[in-house]
């Protein structure tokens, strides 16, 4: 770590390894929503987030997880599932106004054909408009899963290697299925219809109706005079008896002989 009077620390963020602040620096020049595409070992995550003084705000999102209530029962860290993700959180955005966005990688590095792409892929099928170059997304044989279908056959005789797909196995999903129910679930994401991808307005109409009740309860309070408790008095000191010493060990040694 560099040392002296003009070393500057850098963001917490950036310490962290979470935020590239110059990438965002000119994301945020170009005033459009941003496509947020993060993975983990698991699972998917996409957004479409806009920028405010205040803060970030998300507009739209969706997570690999919620694939399984489409009747996707494959692995939700794997390259259609990506796609998938990316193809309901472009539906999201486009019934709640958003038309154009930029991609943001984060600090994933920009690898041709790689997950964050095929997010990417599915937005832009939705009807989003995304900057971007047509090479650098996948084909459409990886999107529907079939090299995960030629990857199980050609390591099914093989014991040993063949212990990435026991996961899958345990859970009974049969992976050769995987392109038809890839299609499914693409056809059932497409079919959607338009009142279940809006915003759900029931906890804002819930906020809104407790807070008249909350301002009658206030100026309730109010009304009435509250009867503050008593504050603590210290207590006094009690002051010392000025006896002096030889006296008094006289004296106590006097009635110690009396009553003998």
């Amino acid at each position: 770590m560099a040392h002296g009077p003009t070393y500057r620390v850098k963001f917490r963020r950036r310490r962290e390894g979470k935020t590239d602040y110059y990438r965002r620096r000119r994301l945020l020049m170009s005033r459009m929503p941003r496509l947020v595409v993060r993975k983990t070992n698991t699972s998917m995550i996409v957004q479409l987030v806009n920028a405010d003084i205040v803060g970030d705000r998300t507009v739209a999102s969706a997570m690999s997880g919620e694939l399984g209530t489409y009747g996707w029962s494959a692995s939700t860290g794997n390259l259609p599932a990506a796609y998938l993700t990316g193809l309901l959180a472009g539906r999201r955005a486009k019934e709640r106004g958003i038309e154009t966005a930029v991609l943001d990688l984060g600090l994933n590095p920009p690898i041709k054909g790689s997950r964050v792409y095929a997010a990417l892929k599915g937005a832009i099928d939705a009807g989003l408009e995304v900057a971007h170059d047509s090479e650098i997304l996948p084909d459409e044989s990886r999107i529907k899963g079939q090299h995960i279908v030629e990857a199980y056959k050609h390591f099914k005789g093989d014991k040993g290697a063949s212990k990435m797909f026991t996961q899958l196995t345990q859970k009974k999903v049969d992976i050769q299925t995987i392109p038809k129910q890839f299609e499914t679930v693409k056809k059932k994401v497409l079919d959607i219809p338009a009142a279940d991808l809006k915003p759900k307005k029931k906890a804002a109409a819930a906020r809104a109706a407790a807070a008249p009740a909350k301002k009658l309860a206030k100026k309730a309070v109010k009304g009435k005079a509250i009867r503050k408790a008593p504050r603590a008095q210290p207590i006094k000191p009690r002051p010392k008896r000025l006896v002096s010493k030889g006296k008094g060990r006289v004296k106590g040694k006097k009635a110690k002989s009396e009553k003998l």
